[in-house]
């Protein structure tokens, strides 16, 4: 007998169910560009890259071009691959240059935070490798709502006006882009972004310049070879062109950062020019006889795995996230496993200095697991594994923060990742899309970075530079160290499930530090709890911010949690009784999940968040 809390009697919407193609993502204009493409032949490769181009221009308070992707990609019948576009620190990028500005912490806005920018390199190479269709097929939609406009969400607009001064007093070139007419746009407003149409259509022109050709013009029916040779083109126009050129000129003026104080960035052409995004093997893990396959510790996808690995020696009734005991334990296992991410992540030159066999095995887990008792812990607990030491990073409260700031140059209004703060108030997320084909090719893939408010815009490419440095510290005694051509440890973090090797379902939600906390609650309740893929997103979410925060200026709040007020009151008074720091986010606030799948006969599904009316699933 399930001894989980049975699922409500209704959804927000159904659980989408057919046979041909499914999408999943944060922005319905994006799900609809997807399955567009999958209705005209192309695979699920073709339409994750067309619908992520679009997010870039449909959710630019969330994402961007000179943003990060982290995917989970599978061909139907392979092996799940990391599709890793989180680009490196630039070679100026130094501690000992951080320290001389007068840093003590990375910025959470301005471009000495960037890093460098990896997104469109990795869509790029999804569509090169798995994909069929022609790179100006695939970008038409995107050039089309950037040139002839979409309507600007509320969140958006809310966000635009949330840094209207800022750019009015410091960042001139990101008010000409989203306030020519001097004031914030409204909501539903058509805004468009000719500058970036331009962008993607050099992209597109590259493939026939004799350059990029090996001396000749690519004509349009060379079949998969010019197909290819045209793709590689775009890409090293973006490496070592226009693109490149003018974002390393910009980076390098004086600017405002989230710091109240002026700096240039270090990011340069070459910078551009040295990284590409790559393949990678996925970290796995079987809970329950389903295999997860997340990134590895270069970002936080072990974390659930970690998480998952804890859980696995208890019983169903504390793994249910509805009731007191199960949150209780759920939230405590989180903040164990959160703990040994920032103790031992990181991308360090050496790859064997994480211990992520160790952190993964049975033996480890179960010593974290006799660390959960009765009561809410409030301290910083990370494992001990032999011949590794734990980074202890500095740890403040939002309080102690502002305190120890006090009399500095007011906030800029940029600061960090635009998320869920601290105390559940919504601000956004970043962005996330799911994709299955017909043939059983999947796709996770969550875009991030470079959201309008990081950096001041390019005017010529219409996109800014992203803050994902302010992941790393300023510590060379740390895991994840800012070190020059290292990766910053991203909370970019999509998720593959597979049962006797097969992929079976591709998820992630945004959030930030809360991504594998709101996914972990869906799977908990999809693989133990019997929940269909709607009725766990629909679900009442919660997380814990007693951890080192990974967005600027990383606080903490020891034994805090949110929670959505559907929850329940005696769930919540529960938890505050065992010594949980509960705050209500309201009653639809938190998780951000998307989810498609196939089924044992064959069936597809998707499911999407109902949170913010932005989020949709479509598929037949």
């Amino acid at each position: 007998m399930n001894a989980f809390t049975p699922p409500p009697s209704f959804t927000t919407r159904p659980t989408l169910r057919g046979g041909f193609g499914m999408v999943s993502s944060t922005h319905w204009i994006a799900s609809a560009c997807a399955q567009a493409v999958l209705e005209r032949g192309g695979n699920a490769f073709d339409a994750s890259v067309a619908g992520g181009f679009v997010l870039h221009v449909v959710e630019p308070h969330l994402n961007g071009a000179g943003g990060d992707m982290t995917a989970i990609v599978s061909a139907h019948g392979c092996s799940p691959k990391v599709l890793m576009g989180q680009g490196p620190a630039p070679a100026g990028a130094t501690i000992e240059h951080f320290r001389a500005e007068g840093l003590d912490m990375v910025p959470g806005s301005g471009a000495l935070a960037a890093a460098v920018p990896g997104a469109v390199d990795a869509w790029l190479l999804l569509l090169l490798e798995r994909g069929t269709w022609e790179l100006r097929d695939v970008l038409a939609y995107a050039i089309d709502y950037a040139r002839g406009g979409h309507p600007i969400s509320g969140r958006a607009a809310a966000t635009v006006g949330a840094v209207a001064g800022l750019f009015r007093e410091h960042w001139p070139s990101s008010a000409a882009l989203w306030m020519p007419e001097g004031v914030p746009p409204r909501e539903n407003q058509l805004v468009r972004n000719p500058a970036y149409a331009d962008t993607l259509e050099r992209l597109i022109e590259a493939g026939g310049r004799p350059e990029h050709a090996g001396g000749a013009g690519i004509g349009p029916d060379e079949g998969e070879p010019g197909r290819r040779a045209r793709i590689e083109a775009a890409r090293r126009e973006w490496a070592d062109g226009l693109v490149a050129n003018a974002a390393g000129a910009l980076a390098g003026t004086v600017h405002r950062h989230s710091t109240g104080t002026d700096h240039r960035g270090v990011i340069t052409a070459a910078d551009f020019a040295g990284f590409r995004a790559s393949f990678e093997p996925a970290a796995m893990l079987e809970f329950r006889g389903t295999t997860l396959a997340k990134t590895g510790p270069w970002g936080q996808g072990p974390v659930l795995l970690q998480t998952l690995a804890i859980l696995a020696g208890f019983g169903d009734e504390r793994l249910d996230p509805s009731t007191e005991l199960g949150a209780h334990t759920i939230l405590e296992a989180l903040k164990l496993a959160m703990a040994d991410r920032d103790a031992y992540y990181g991308d360090p030159a050496e790859p064997e200095a994480v211990p992520l066999r160790i952190l993964l095995s049975e033996n480890y887990a179960a010593q974290r697991r006799g660390l959960i008792g009765d009561a809410a812990s409030h301290e910083f607990r990370p494992g001990s594994v032999p011949g590794h030491t734990a980074y202890l990073p500095p740890l403040a409260t939002e309080a102690e923060f502002r305190a120890s700031t006090a009399g500095a140059e007011g906030e800029t209004g940029a600061a960090g990742e635009p998320t869920v703060s601290r105390l559940g108030e919504t601000r956004g997320d970043t962005c996330h899309i799911d994709v299955v084909d017909r043939w059983g090719n999947m796709v996770a893939a969550t875009p991030s970075g470079g959201w309008l408010q990081s950096s001041p815009t390019i005017p010529e490419l219409g996109f800014c530079l992203g803050t994902r440095l302010q992941m790393a510290w300023l510590d060379p005694d740390a895991p994840s160290a800012l070190r020059p051509g290292g990766r910053p440890r991203t909370t970019l973090t999509p998720t593959m499930l597979l049962r006797d090797g097969r992929p079976v379902a591709a998820l992630g939600s945004p959030g930030g530090d809360q991504q594998d906390q709101w996914q972990l609650l869906y799977l908990l309740r999809t693989i133990v709890g019997g929940y269909t893929a709607q009725e766990a997103v629909d679900a009442p979410m919660f997380h814990t911010t007693s951890v080192a925060g990974s967005f600027w200026p990383r606080t903490w709040e020891p034994g805090g949690a949110v929670a959505e007020d559907r929850l329940g009151g005696d769930v919540v008074a529960g938890l505050r009784r065992r010594g949980h720091r509960v705050s209500l986010a309201g009653e639809w606030a938190l998780g951000r999940m998307c989810a498609v799948g196939r089924e044992s006969d064959g069936t597809l599904y998707a499911a999407a968040n109902p949170r913010g009316m932005q989020g949709y699933a479509a598929g037949r």
